[in-house]
């Protein structure tokens, strides 16, 4: 079998500026090297395999937030997001990542997620003693988000996260709990008011959806408006155009359960089936990217913990995450491709654009 040239133009050119952490005199291995067999590409390798302990070193030193830049790059160049695509911003706890010893708390990452191509757009980690509020600023921050639809669960309902994501010239969808009790309270007075006159006096647009599946039944009903006189405050809010309303119900085991969620929009009240499509998309974040993360590739069970490693290890995993979902030969899934990328040269080439195999 002829080994291929070595190469750094898909996707390891994006990561040309990274800075090296280590002290010249002391490495046997290149930076690009050492990146690139993270991901599995095919190598030269002067100096043989790098050992568990040099790995270990490079991404516990290795600027986590420099990476974070680097990788947005890279995404930007092999798929840009389109008009009206849905981001998704979420975050998650990488369980593993305590450290009892270092008094070191699991970390936790906010990532934002196109649903349209199923790819990972970026990452931040949050501050220590804090939560995802700072984070998620920082990383509307690194993205292009012209067009899109940016949806974000209710702790996005602040009034700094909604003026970065019109100033991106971005449109969101977030939900609403108690963390804004004022704007909770009287949007669910007005929906329930609306609700007991059946919208007579009330312009708004409606749609539903019925999913019957192993049998659950679950149904959602859908209301949104731009009627907003009622909310005086509504200046305060950068792009607030209309509020929202999502009833569910589920039926599993001969039991019934219902939920009601409320939201704040900054697109018009005259399309009901674009403000369901951005909630279904956000709620699909659980199963097509966290669910992935920790099936395919473990990720809750990781325990790499030193200094800045479990963040870097969790952006490698979404390269690769990347690399698999972008791929349309075959339609099995994320866990199968990347046994089939262990299993064979070809598809691993293939995966990452390397030619001469």
């Amino acid at each position: 079998m002829k080994k291929p040239a070595p190469a750094t133009s898909a996707p390891m050119e994006k990561f040309s500026t990274l800075v090296d952490p280590r002290i010249e005199r002391t490495k046997k291995h290149s930076m690009t090297d050492l990146l690139v067999i993270s991901i599995k590409e095919f190598l030269e390798l002067p100096n043989g395999i790098p050992s568990h302990d040099t790995f270990g070193r490079f991404y516990a030193a290795l600027d986590p937030e420099e990476f974070s830049r680097c990788f947005t790059r890279w995404v930007q160049a092999i798929g840009e997001v389109t008009e009206g695509e849905v981001v998704a911003v979420d975050g998650k706890t990488l369980r593993r990542s305590f450290d009892r010893a270092g008094s070191k708390a699991a970390i936790h990452m906010v990532s934002a997620w196109a649903s349209r191509t199923g790819l990972v757009l970026g990452q931040v980690k949050t501050d220590a003693e804090s939560n995802e509020i700072p984070a998620i600023p920082r990383l509307l921050e690194i993205l292009r988000l012209e067009g899109c639809i940016v949806t974000i669960d209710a702790i996005g309902a602040q009034k700094e996260i909604v003026k970065a994501i019109i100033d991106k010239g971005a449109h969101y969808v977030i939900s609403l709990k108690k963390n804004q009790p004022t704007l909770h309270s009287k949007t669910q007075d007005f929906f329930m008011e609306a609700l007991a006159e059946r919208f007579e006096t009330v312009p708004h647009q409606y749609t539903e959806s019925v999913e019957n599946d192993h049998g659950r039944l679950e149904k959602r009903r859908y209301w949104v408006t731009s009627k907003m006189d009622w909310l005086r405050e509504r200046e305060e809010w950068a792009g607030l155009t209309s509020v929202g309303m999502v009833e569910s119900t589920r039926e599993l085991a001969g039991k019934t359960s219902r939920e009601v969620r409320y939201f704040i929009s900054s697109l018009p009240g005259d399309d009901a089936k674009k403000f369901a499509g951005a909630v279904r998309s956000h709620w699909s974040v659980e199963n097509n990217l966290h669910w992935v993360l920790d099936v395919a590739f473990d990720e809750d069970r990781s325990r790499v913990r030193k200094d800045n490693a479990p963040q870097n290890m969790a952006m490698l995993r979404h390269v690769a995450l990347n690399l698999l979902k972008a791929d349309t030969s075959t339609k099995v899934g994320i866990k199968t491709r990347r046994k089939m990328a262990g299993w064979s040269n070809e598809y691993l080439a293939h995966l990452l654009g390397v030619k001469g195999l």
